[in-house]
């Protein structure tokens, strides 16, 4: 089933994270989030300058927003909808990067790998805690950043 999260202007900046709660807080009542068939994106609605050459990614405001929803809802990015390109824009949200019309994102490498080790830990804590066994995707999810993590560290954590 997919989902989007529609945010404007007035959300990102009172930080309100209602479009998101409406969205995930019946998903976390109902259980349905180790499904794999949940896919979250994101529809954003933030008028600016036309000559203003920033890419949402760039703009502050929009990424207060996301690190607070990251923050609220630290597994989100195992429910994006991988496909479309969300985790991709999702991470643009969190990490450091460059962004070049020919390049297209370009990540800090340091800042990616903390990040994705952070999510790694958090992500991982989170299943264990609602018995929920997604090894596989988060493995999945962490190659398509760019990183392949061994089983070990897997069996670390649930140790």
């Amino acid at each position: 089933m997919s989902y989007t999260i529609a945010l404007n202007r007035d959300a990102i900046n009172a930080l309100d994270l209602a479009p998101a709660h409406s969205i995930l807080n019946p998903l976390l009542a109902k259980n349905t989030l180790d499904s794999e068939a949940v896919k979250i994106r994101f529809e954003i609605d933030y008028p600016r300058d036309p000559t203003d050459p920033r890419e949402l990614s760039e703009i502050p405001e929009i990424r207060l927003w996301f690190i607070r929803l990251d923050a609220h809802y630290p597994f989100l990015s195992l429910l994006l909808d991988w496909e479309a390109g969300e985790l991709g824009r999702y991470a643009a949200m969190l990490v450091p990067h460059q962004f070049s019309p020919q390049e297209g994102i370009r990540y800090n490498p340091e800042a990616l790998e903390i990040f994705v080790m952070h999510k790694i830990f958090a992500i991982s804590a989170w299943m264990q805690q609602h018995r929920i066994d997604a090894r596989s995707k988060l493995k999945f999810m962490t190659q398509i950043l760019g990183y392949e993590l061994d089983d070990g560290l897997f069996d670390l954590l649930s140790a």
